[in-house]
């Protein structure tokens, strides 16, 4: 082997690593399928990796790149068992791989900065993580009817519980586990104020219905669904199963704790849907819990407001569909989530971050916590009594198509929007890419060998 072609495979394993560290940040990170192999071709780019040689592929726990060209093929595999929502992440690898190019930097600079990202603290520290968890579940207790005594409780045992399961989760201990004994905590707290002296709150029992919320894995259900839209079938299905489990795993400690305290569960069903309070009471909600959830998933402090505003939009939206016009909650949660898609859409391109980050935690606060609820408490609690299996499977649909219409309506207007931007920002790419190669400012893996060559 001549040194000139040792240097050359030398070189082509760094860059492979690098894409391959790349593409591992974002799967960690809980960033859609699309988006993480959109910004490793953006990156195989600016390290001079001819695309027609490239082959990416995602699974949820493990990444694999292929490089082929005429005389070599060199394959790299990177296993990622750890998923945690991290938008500021995401962001921020987005727009280095748009730096990188713009900029001129050179593989080392990539890769530092790259690291810089990585190991960077979390915006918000777990303690003010929990705080607005908490007043999140809060915000969800005032969409179920709850008045802001009630709010105060939930917010107070969310609290309690997102700090529990932080603690379980730094010992490394079971995901499943940790969720379910920090909803069997969360509720037990919730239980426990109903006992407090004097009648402070009308609506004491509808904390244990949002005190668990902070665990409802957002972000992991309305990827599912971005997925298998975009014909990401395999990570697509195993996210979705993933969201299944924890919502169960949920449910379990919730259930617990109600057979526990002996909580006559009747309450569940007899709920009543119809919000009760002022639609300003109701946007107040939506924001607190929007900016609760976006601390949850890291969003950029300067992004909160928007999202604020984002979930006021969504909530109020859907609940001027459902009820006011009378085409149920189905429909309104569709139209909600994607008249705040098709904003965030725009919006970008004013705050600069990617879509979902506005998105996501804009349509949360919608997300059909009683219907869930009912539904599996339903299929949990089956003695054989005429008509159970048919009440529980009607409120397993109605969330289903609840969830189903908030993650279509987040995931449509982006992908159509991503088929009308990807022809402009591919030509975009395409011409300082050929800059790039004008001004020699970098070398591109060649065909003969000679890393020297600039072909």
């Amino acid at each position: 082997m001549t040194t000139e072609t040792h240097e050359y495979e030398r070189l082509l394993r760094r860059k492979l690593d690098l894409l391959l560290r790349t593409g591992y940040i974002l799967l960690a990170s809980l960033a859609d399928t699309n988006r993480i192999i959109r910004n490793m071709k953006r990156v195989a780019a600016f390290l001079g990796l001819q695309e027609d040689y490239l082959h990416i592929y995602v699974t949820y726990n493990m990444l694999m790149v292929n490089y082929s060209d005429e005389t070599h093929s060199f394959s790299k595999f990177q296993r990622c068992d750890t998923h945690g929502v991290n938008m500021t992440v995401i962001t921020e690898v987005s727009k280095l791989s748009w730096r990188a190019i713009q900029e001129d930097w050179d593989i080392d600079q990539y890769s530092d900065e790259l690291e810089n990202i990585s190991k960077k603290r979390r915006v918000y520290t777990p303690l003010v993580t929990a705080i607005g968890a908490g007043f999140a579940c809060g915000g969800f207790c005032i969409q179920f009817g709850c008045d802001w005594m009630a709010f105060l409780f939930a917010s107070i045992a969310a609290f309690a519980g997102f700090m529990l399961r932080h603690y379980l989760n730094s010992a490394h201990l079971n995901h499943y586990m940790n969720t379910a004994i920090a909803a069997f905590f969360s509720t037990l707290i919730a239980w426990a104020t109903t006992f407090l002296p004097g009648h402070l709150t009308d609506t004491p029992l509808h904390p244990l219905l949002a005190c668990a919320l902070f665990i409802v894995p957002g972000v992991p259900m309305i990827n599912s669904v971005d997925d298998m839209l975009d014909n990401y079938i395999n990570i697509g299905w195993t996210r979705f199963l993933n969201t299944l489990l924890t919502v169960a795993a949920m449910t379990f400690g919730l259930i617990l704790i109600i057979k526990f305290a002996g909580v006559d569960k009747s309450f569940i069903t007899t709920l009543s849907l119809r919000p009760d309070h002022a639609y300003w009471e109701y946007a107040i909600a939506a924001a607190i819990s929007a900016v609760g959830f976006s601390m949850i998933f890291n969003v950029p402090l300067r992004i909160l407001p928007v999202v604020a505003i984002g979930g006021i939009i969504a909530v109020c939206t859907r609940n001027y569909v459902n009820l006011d016009m009378g085409m149920g909650l189905v429909i309104g949660s569709l139209a909600g989530s994607v008249l705040v898609s098709l904003i965030a859409v725009k919006a970008v391109h004013w705050v600069h971050v990617p879509n979902h980050v506005l998105s996501i935690p804009s349509v949360i606060p919608m997300i059909p916590g009683v219907l869930m609820y009912r539904a599996l408490f339903g299929l949990m609690g089956l003695q054989g009594h005429v008509g159970e299996l048919t009440s529980a499977t009607n409120f397993l649909m109605n969330a289903t198509l609840a969830v189903l219409g908030i993650s279509i309506g987040v995931a449509i207007p982006n992908i159509f929007a991503r088929r009308w931007i990807a022809p402009q920002r591919r030509k975009f790419l395409e011409s300082i890419i050929a800059q790039r190669h004008q001004r020699g400012e970098f070398m591109r893996p060649c065909q003969c060998g000679d890393c020297e060559c600039g072909d």
